[in-house]
């Protein structure tokens, strides 16, 4: 897959998604929306029946009371221009007060000459429909003491319940609200009307009189702008409110949000996976162009390291073949030798990849002794003091550990050490300078490896133990390996119980540092 293909399906696969992402937030949000704008509308349908019912059973009460003192057509006085009329007097013993209330409907009759029509009936009849209402408020003393307390004198049709209506109202608008409605009934009807919507959370409410608080409300009420609902409450006889009923929900959020929540948990579980199956389906095919890239120069490095022997080997043989080699004993022995050395070179080469793959597996066997750590470290620096010094280097040690007894493979471990100080020599423009330094920390013996070679990037420095890995210096082989020595390292220091680390500054050199626990 070319890289631009690539980058095109890693574009469309993240507006995708994006997109997916997208499509399940507004869908929520819009469910949000319209669980709120429901919970907005159940809730005023089930205030205003609150409302309603409770000025029904204001009037209810006060019909029934007065409902008995009205007389049915006993000892009326039959006034010819009365259709209707009420009048009821009520006396309240807190304020010193009495209510004078009178409403009536009358009737006036007019006969009217005919002479003044020039028409030929006898008399014309007029009729004449008035109402007249009023109501007076007079201090106990000021009253007629021959009227009685309660005492009503009705004249009255079939629609009394629309006179007492009237009245109820006018005299109900001097009540205070606290006489006329009682917290524990205010409360008694907004749960169940609230049940009856399926709105079953808590609630405070309040009555308030224009802008002010009455004593009906709850102790835990406050008026918020925002989230408090109201409907006006009590009507007065021209149809206007003076109340105003307002009700808190302080769950709300949580009780609109939890119609939501299963299907909001589940998308976002699935919106999740998905993400997660994105970002590792991504990850792992930048992983495998890596690999690729990776494989492919250590196809090219190991084709180069195989190249050079087996021209060499060429080269031997077609010298030996010459007839005026063949006969010469000592050049047939000196081309033998370079070919058996290139065979040898070839031959450690995959072994090398060999015993990776046997490490990986857990294939390969090391047997461990006790073993000092400085000889190990002064055995692998004979293999590699005449290369150094070939190349006018040297290797300085310093070996401060008082305690170097350590449980190791020795084969095994003095190829870790060759690989770390191979890598030092060949990544040293220069004249090689290494130092070697062991000392004790705890139960601990550190090895610390350092050059002033060419160093390695940060990027370098996280993947250098990675198999296969090489600062990639694209298709040039200046320096020879194949990416697996560090590898190799890592894996046989671990076996031992170790840890090893590097520190590397580009220009300046690296240092590895392998820390082994000590025996006693």
């Amino acid at each position: 897959m070319s890289k631009k293909v690539f980058f095109v399906l890693a574009i469309l696969m993240s507006l995708s998604l994006i997109g997916i992402i997208f499509v399940q937030s507004y869908y929520i949000s819009n469910s949000v929306s319209n669980k709120e704008d429901n919970f907005n509308f159940n809730v005023k349908q089930a205030l205003s029946k609150v409302s309603k019912n409770v000025e029904y059973e204001e009037f209810r009460d006060y019909f029934n009371k007065i409902r008995p003192l009205i007389a049915q057509d006993v000892d009326v006085i039959k006034d010819t221009t009365a259709i209707r009329n009420l009048y009821v007097r009520q006396e309240d013993q807190a304020r010193n007060e009495t209510l004078v209330y009178s409403y009536g409907i009358l009737e006036e009759n007019y006969k009217l000459s005919p002479a003044l029509f020039d028409i030929g009936l006898d008399t014309i009849s007029i009729k004449k429909i008035i109402s007249k209402k009023e109501t007076k408020v007079f201090k106990a003393n000021d009253i007629d003491g021959n009227l009685n307390n309660n005492e009503v004198f009705a004249k009255y049709s079939n629609t009394e319940k629309f006179l007492i209506d009237d009245y109820y109202k006018d005299f109900a608008y001097t009540i205070p609200i606290h006489q006329r409605i009682t917290k524990e009934k205010l409360n008694r009807l907004l749960t169940f009307e609230l049940q009856h919507f399926d709105i079953g959370i808590d609630y405070e409410f309040a009555i308030y009189s224009s802008d002010l608080a009455t004593k009906i409300q709850t102790d835990n009420f406050e008026l918020e702008d925002q989230v408090t609902m109201e409907v006006p409450i009590f009507s007065e006889d021209n149809g206007n409110y003076n109340y105003r009923l307002l009700v808190n929900f302080p769950d709300r959020n949580k009780f609109i949000w939890s119609s939501v929540i299963g299907m909001l948990g589940l998308s976002v579980l699935f919106t999740s996976i998905i993400i997660i199956a994105f970002v590792t389906a991504l990850s792992q095919i930048i992983k495998q162009r890596q690999i690729a890239e990776i494989k492919t120069d250590f196809i090219n490095n190991m084709t180069h390291e195989f190249k050079t022997p087996i021209a060499t080997i060429n080269l031997a043989l077609d010298s030996i073949k010459n007839p005026k080699i063949i006969d010469d004993k000592e050049k047939v022995k000196r081309y033998l030798q370079m070919i058996r050395e290139e065979n040898k070179r070839m031959h450690a080469q995959v072994e090398n990849v060999l015993r990776i793959s046997k490490l990986e597996k857990n294939e390969l066997n090391i047997s461990k002794e006790g073993i000092s750590l400085h000889d190990l470290i002064e055995d692998a620096i004979s293999h590699v003091e005449l290369i150094v010094e070939d190349r006018q280097g040297h290797i300085e040690t310093e070996l401060k550990a008082t305690k170097s007894s350590v449980l190791a493979n020795e084969t095994h471990f003095i190829n870790v050490l060759v690989n770390i100080l191979d890598n030092a020599i060949k990544y040293s423009p220069e004249a090689p300078k290494i130092t070697v330094e062991t000392v004790n920390v705890g139960n601990n013996i550190l090895v610390n490896i350092k050059d002033e070679g060419s160093g390695m990037s940060k990027a370098a420095v996280k993947r250098v133990f990675e198999k296969f890995y090489r600062e990639h210096t694209g298709n040039i082989h200046n320096v020879k390996g194949h990416g697996l020595g560090l590898s190799y390292v890592k894996r046989i220091v671990e076996d031992h119980s170790g840890h090893i680390s590097v520190t590397s500054e580009k220009g300046k050199g690296s240092a590895f540092t392998i820390k082994l626990p000590l025996i006693s």
